[in-house]
């Protein structure tokens, strides 16, 4: 990237992310799921619902069983097809098709990087296999709008990072941010970095049922709303070493608890702070509930109604309430209540994952027609380099062309032309370092037959001008060695976009200098998600004019090769009136010198003033190297005329509101989000 030095003149501009399709595989001669090519990887099976078994055809019981919102019930993925995972990649690639899946987790799934969440689409049931299916170090998110979801027989556990009230890391095992009709059963949830359970931002129709909650500061919190129209049930849990929110209930229109039990184990590191606690505008039912050993084990405030009825209360202190007039939950759906006696001893027995759940899968039924080609530098795929396959693949397709690539080192350039959309990339070994395409071309190296040098979007080593492109579980890079070549113009690019929605996911990109560039895409808006990924460099190495989210991925940060350590991390050249980059969930961080990094400085390429770059940094963890003034000018344009801010980052590189860190309000945060960057587009994460 090179800047031109030019005075600035400027006008100021103001400023749950759903995932979608699945990645279909197919071959010239067709091949099964699962099978040949591993289209869903080779631990990925799909069933057929010719003899669905009962627990794949079950529905939700309480407030999820009522019909609203055009919702009939709440059914998950009932009649669609049963797939049985192993893999996150395949996990999360069913979880956020928007086709109707019954979908088994068959062993233990561990979430990179931790405190990854699954963004979980409409239409869905996710059960453990058993008592087998456990997700570890990360957890489930259902955004704005998702609907008929059930989560049944899992374990989820262990994003704790040890900090027991943890403000850095909102890290649940299962959120829900203005979603309805969910029903949470039979789960094992314990040792998250935050909550266990987050109904938020007026969830409705919920039941959460059957599940044992335990050794967390924060189990169920439900409310961050200022509206009372969420109907949620709460039966048959087992709230066990777990400090606050037993739930709590803010604002919630009916919420209606019964048959939970309650267990605070004296003498532990843990005493719960309270039990069930009404806010707000809330109006509870709590019937024929056991608590034992609690403080405080049922609360309300003075605006909240609270009506006790049938429950009992073991070797418990403090506050225990109720007043106001609530509502009959019999006028929404029928229930049977156990008696509060026997509540210990049925729930201890029958909360958690069920053998009986998730098991006996129906039949594989015929594979669809799909279309793949493999890489291979061994001879044993189609083609030996991913240039021949990308040159292979149909022009003009409309639906997607998969490049599977086996593990090694392809050391090549490569170009995807804009004739070539939907196509993806995939790295089919077990890690994202398995798979490497690199080259070392830079701005300054000249180019074969001596007509002048590379320049800087020229060294890319894969350039991408095709949109719906993705790439996945593979690492991109540029090894261009600035300290062997002296004088040469460095910028050396790994990976250039300049399309409108590419996704990047569970990629590494790595390089020194302009790592990546996101261009814009003509009068496109050029939009690129990435997730799950890592991108590394020293100077400006993420730059250029798209619309681009990095969502819960890592900026490693490195030292010149001299060994001197400082850099900037974003130059963005947003044109006016379009959304820059964002910067939300992640890392920003490395082995290099305590303060020496910025965020973020505006690139007005060619010295053009009618540019308003734009970095949003937001919720997000910064290291020691980030600089207490993370902000920099940049050739002769200041970057307090253009669109650089901060929102409730953490980490011994955040700071609090000043001169020099602009912070959003929440009124402004709430418009730049992931889906405020996106529009229209829905990416498929995987």
């Amino acid at each position: 990237m090179e800047t031109t030095q030019h005075k600035a003149r400027h006008r100021r501009r103001r400023l749950g992310l759903m995932i979608g399709l699945p990645v279909a595989l197919t071959t010239a001669v067709g091949v099964t799921y699962g099978a040949a090519f591993g289209a869903f990887g080779a631990d990925a099976q799909q069933k057929a619902a010719t003899t669905t078994p009962a627990w794949a055809r079950a529905t939700a019981d309480g407030f999820a069983s009522v019909d609203a919102l055009g919702q009939n019930g709440t059914y998950g993925g009932r009649g669609g097809a049963i797939v049985t995972v192993r893999t996150l990649a395949d996990l999360e690639r069913y979880a956020t098709s928007t086709e109707p899946y019954v979908i088994v987790v068959a062993g233990t799934i561990a979430m990179t990087p931790k405190g990854r969440e699954i963004k979980v689409a409409s239409h869905k049931t996710i059960v453990g296999s058993g008592t087998a299916g456990q997700i570890v170090g990360g957890g489930f998110f259902l955004g704005q709008g998702v609907h008929n979801v059930i989560i049944r027989s899992l374990t989820i556990r262990d994003a704790y990072t040890g900090t027991w009230n943890d403000k850095a890391h909102d890290w649940d095992a299962i959120q829900m941010d203005g979603a309805h009709h969910v029903w949470i059963d039979h789960n094992d949830l314990r040792n998250m970095a935050d909550g266990l359970i987050d109904s938020r931002k007026d969830t409705t129709y919920l039941t959460v049922s059957w599940n044992r909650l335990t050794h967390d500061n924060k189990a169920f919190g439900i409310g961050w709303t200022d509206h009372a129209t969420a109907d949620i049930t709460i039966h048959h849990n087992w709230f066990h070493e777990t400090q606050q929110r037993n739930p709590s209930v803010d604002n919630v229109a009916h919420a209606h608890l019964y048959n939970n039990f309650l267990q605070d184990d004296p003498g532990t590191s843990i005493t719960a702070a309270y039990g069930n606690y009404a806010r707000g505008r809330t109006r509870m039912v709590l019937e024929n509930s056991y608590f034992e050993g609690l403080a405080n084990p049922v609360t309300k405030d003075r605006t909240a109604a609270l009506v006790q009825r049938g429950n009992l209360f073991a070797h418990t202190t403090g506050r225990n309430e109720s007043g106001g007039t609530a509502f009959d939950p019999k006028a929404y759906y029928r229930y049977t209540l156990d008696p509060a006696a026997t509540v210990p001893t049925r729930v201890k027995s029958g909360a958690g994952p069920r053998s009986t759940i998730g098991t006996a899968p129906a039949t594989p039924p015929p594979s669809p027609a799909t279309t793949a080609f493999t890489v291979a530098k061994d001879g044993s795929g189609r083609y030996r380099t991913v240039q021949a396959a990308v040159d292979a693949a149909p022009a003009n397709s409309t639906s997607r062309v998969v490049i599977l690539i086996k593990p090694g080192t392809y050391r090549e350039t490569v170009k995807v032309p804009a004739n070539k959309p939907h196509l993806t990339l995939k790295g089919t070994g077990s890690s994202r370092k398995d798979t490497v395409i690199v080259q070392n071309h830079a701005s300054g190296t000249p180019e074969p037959g001596g007509s002048g040098t590379y320049g800087t979007a020229g060294s890319a080593t894969v350039a991408v001008e095709a949109d719906d492109f993705e790439a996945r579980d593979l690492t991109i890079s540029n090894d261009f060695d600035e300290k062997a070549h002296p004088g040469v113009s460095a910028q050396a690019v790994a990976l250039r976009t300049a399309a409108d929605r590419v996704l990047l996911d569970s990629v590494s990109i790595t390089g020194d200098q302009d790592t990546l560039l996101l261009d814009a895409a003509g009068r496109k808006p050029g939009r690129v998600y990435v997730t799950g990924s890592d991108i590394v460099g020293n100077v400006d190495f993420v730059f250029g004019g798209a619309t681009a989210v990095i969502d819960q991925s890592s900026l490693t940060l490195k030292k010149r090769w001299d060994g001197s350590s400082g850099g900037c991390v974003t130059a963005p050249s947003t044109a006016a009136g379009r959304k820059g980059f964002l910067i939300t969930r992640s890392t920003v961080d490395g082995a290099v010198t305590p303060g020496g990094f910025s965020l973020g400085r505006p690139w007005h390429a060619g010295g053009d003033a009618s540019l308003d770059p734009q970095t949003t940094v937001s919720l997000s963890t910064l290291g020691q190297a980030v600089s207490t003034s993370p902000w920099a000018d940049m050739g002769g344009f200041s970057w307090r005329n253009d669109r650089f801010a901060e929102y409730r980052n953490t980490g011994p590189g955040a700071r609090p509101a000043g001169r020099n860190r602009p912070q959003l309000t929440d009124a402004r945060a709430a418009g730049q989000e992931a889906d405020d960057w996106l529009g229209d587009w829905t990416p498929a994460a995987s």
